[in-house]
């Protein structure tokens, strides 16, 4: 979720780091059943909120990466399949040898490799892929239904929002529940790509506005907060819950991360020094860590847990995961170095001269 023209920008590479981050401690605290730190848990302090429901640390990629798409390609016009191109080279790589290493690791357990490599082919069009790749999926299916997008707002502005809206009420009304539409699908995150594009638009307006932008994190903070209070992600009634609140769940995800995004990178000149340094080098290798990180967190919180100190205390489990998230450094350069980078340099200038 890094560009692919090869351009830098510090400011969204902290931003970047910051959401890897969020999904490192949802994992790191909860590791998917409840442990060391239960789901029932709320914190006191609200602004954690967002820790403890790390998983909204993907909405602030889709957000981001909206909102740096439109940054590269303001006004310019693009070869639509060299695009594509550079898009695969960046996120593919990396992506194909985690799945073979999941392979290899299912092979040893004594798995059926023939449904294994089955759901694999699902994800193509399905959030199967393992180790977060389902989210690879979702920013593709972006990247491959823009013309689509770009042709119905010729039409109207309000068809696509429409369109949106109108699936996102069919699937409650068929299934009952929105929810894993809403997170693991296009159709919910659709929006957080979209508004990111939008509020690129509105950078200038939101240069210097820290009280908007206090406002903006106190408030979403807080809703997180009632959110995680009713039952967060899995035990809101049940999961998927039926909760009519993941009908808007994604647009009120993006609309502050995008604030956010456009308040932080236009408002502070960020040096390229020190700590800055070291947190956009986490950014920078974000990718690497996202889809790694599964095979090192729940082991490193559980032997934390069991052999170092008791962590079911939030937050204590927080001050633990940011010390392993730091510590997946250099895990995330070898994978960037030696994984990434190679294929990068195979990437076309896919900008046309106007």
């Amino acid at each position: 979720m890094k560009s692919s023209s090869g351009a830098h920008f510090i400011a969204l590479d902290h931003v970047r780091a910051f959401a890897a981050l969020m999904v490192f401690t949802w994992h790191f605290t909860h590791a998917g059943v409840g442990y060391p730190v239960p789901f029932e848990y709320v914190p006191n302090l609200f602004p954690f909120a967002i820790l403890d429901e790390g998983h909204t640390g993907v909405a602030l990629f889709m957000a981001l990466s909206g909102y740096l798409f439109a940054k590269l390609l303001d006004g310019k016009r693009i070869s639509y399949y060299t695009f594509l191109w550079n898009r695969a080279l960046r996120l593919l790589p990396l992506l194909l040898i985690v799945i073979l290493f999941v392979a290899f690791q299912k092979q040893l357990q004594g798995e059926n490799m023939v449904n294994f490599f089955r759901q694999i082919a699902k994800g193509v069009l399905l959030p199967t892929l393992p180790n977060g790749g389902w989210s690879i999926t979702v920013e593709f299916h972006y990247y491959l239904i823009l013309p689509i997008i770009f042709w119905m707002l010729r039409k109207s502005k309000y068809l696509p929002l429409a369109l949106i809206a109108a699936a996102r009420i069919g699937c409650y009304f068929v299934r009952g529940e929105v929810q894993m539409f809403a997170y693991w699908t296009i159709l919910g995150r659709i929006d957080q790509f979209a508004l990111g594009m939008i509020f690129f638009q509105f950078r200038n307006f939101f240069s210097g506005r820290h009280i908007i932008a206090f406002l903006t994190m106190i408030g979403f903070c807080a809703f997180y907060w009632y959110f995680d209070l009713i039952g967060g992600f899995y035990k809101n009634v049940q999961y998927p819950s039926p909760s009519l609140l993941w009908l808007i769940m994604p647009t009120i995800e993006g609309l502050a991360y995008a604030t956010l995004i456009a308040w932080y990178e236009s408002s502070f000149k960020h040096s390229v020094n020190g700590i800055s340094w070291m947190w956009a080098k986490m950014g920078e290798y974000s990718y690497s860590i996202y889809l790694l990180h599964f095979f090192v967190v729940f082991h490193a919180a559980k032997f934390i847990h069991e052999h170092v100190m008791p962590i079911a205390n939030f937050y204590l489990a927080c001050i633990w995961a940011f010390i392993t998230f730091v510590m997946m450094a250099p895990i995330g350069y070898l994978s960037f170095r030696f994984v990434e980078a190679p294929f990068l340099r195979l990437r076309k200038q896919y900008i046309l001269p106007n």
